[in-house]
């Protein structure tokens, strides 16, 4: 066993513990510089008037799955799991959870960082897509609290072990409904609005990479299109929507399989969205079968990802302080939101 001491700081979004929660976490989540990119007065006065007109009916998604989000708890066992399996490698590791919009803070967590006394750090997201408003956000509240350095992985979008548990997911999911024939596979995606990648977010772009990836290995005979998710307000967002798809699909005759591609663990868009308002939205246009992998979770798979991540990372004795999955840069040129863009790009991307 390695004594060097490993702490693993995993990002996530948030979600409220309960429904009293629900409006301080939407309050938080659009006074983001990065979410809303207005002057702060306007911002302020923006997510005050966000979160209390959409607090009844975020209450309402909420109560669907017991009153808040599981999105802690799961992300809890995914910590536990890593634990395990770097255990196993012989590290001498604890994983520590910050989530973004909710507690536990980063502040919160780099005190019980500094208390354990860890003499190594590896910032992981739990974003496998890089964009400048989910793991850019995360990194930046880290350096805001005064976290202690360490290697910070910025994204993962093609990793093998990744891409196959996604693959192994769906697969799974067709065959236990007796592998429907006419398959329409929508892999969804969060949206952003159209100008953030505009100006140059990376997001789209390791969407697609994620989808390239995934699609030899799925039968060959299916139809496979990306789409975004869960768009809000009046920006346009890029697209297509997943919503229209699903109804295009249903006329189509396609029976729909659908994965939350650049999602890891079960929450409010998988569970409220996908499983319920795209479902009725699919029945309503006569869809003949709608089905949904689930996210990856505790996948053996994904957790081999994740470990190999914080390896990689810790194998790094350079000077680098951001890494890719594969080490150097991987998104174009263009993609100058990307915190590798002026990094050599990485020849195997």
């Amino acid at each position: 066993m390695n004594a060097e001491k490993i702490a693993v700081v995993l990002f996530n979004l948030g979600g409220p513990d309960g429904p009293d929660d629900v409006q301080g976490f939407l309050k938080n989540l659009f006074s983001d510089k990065a979410i809303i990119r207005s002057p702060l007065p306007v911002r302020f006065l923006l997510a005050r008037l966000i979160s209390r007109t959409r607090a009844r009916s975020a209450r309402a998604n909420y109560a669907l799955m017991g009153g808040g989000s599981p999105l802690l708890p799961e992300t809890r066992k995914q910590a536990a799991a890593l634990d395990a399996e770097l255990t196993k490698r012989g590290r001498t590791v604890k994983s520590f959870i910050a989530m973004r919009y909710w507690k536990p803070y980063a502040a919160d967590v780099v005190r019980d960082v500094r208390a354990w006394g860890a003499d190594r750090v590896v910032l992981l997201p739990l974003y496998p897509q890089f964009s400048s408003t989910t793991t850019g956000s995360s990194l930046k509240s880290w350096q805001e609290a005064h976290g202690p350095e360490g290697v910070a992985v910025c994204c993962y979008p093609d990793g093998d072990k990744f891409i196959a548990a996604h693959a192994r997911k769906l697969i799974e999911t067709w065959k236990a409904a007796g592998s429907p024939a006419n398959v329409r596979c929508l892999l969804s995606a969060h949206g952003l609005p159209e100008v953030v990648v505009k100006t140059g977010d990376p997001y789209q772009w390791q969407v697609e990479l994620t989808a390239a990836k995934l699609k030899p290995l799925l039968p060959p005979e299916w139809d496979v299109q990306i789409c975004y998710q869960s768009r809000v307000g009046p920006l346009k967002w890029i697209g297509p929507p997943t919503d229209a798809c699903i109804e295009k699909a249903a006329r189509d005759g396609k029976a729909i399989l659908l994965s939350p591609v650049a999602f890891v663990s079960e929450h409010i868009e998988t569970l409220v969205e996908l499983d319920i308002e795209y479902r009725h939205l699919a029945e309503q246009h006569g869809a003949k079968c709608y089905l949904r992998a689930p996210a990856l979770g505790v996948d053996a798979g994904f957790v081999e990802t994740l470990a190999d991540l914080v390896e990689d990372a810790l194998a790094d004795t350079g000077a680098v302080k951001i890494r890719s999955g594969c080490g150097g840069r991987i998104c174009p040129a263009d993609r100058k939101d990307c915190p590798n863009h002026r990094a050599p790009a990485n020849k195997a991307a």
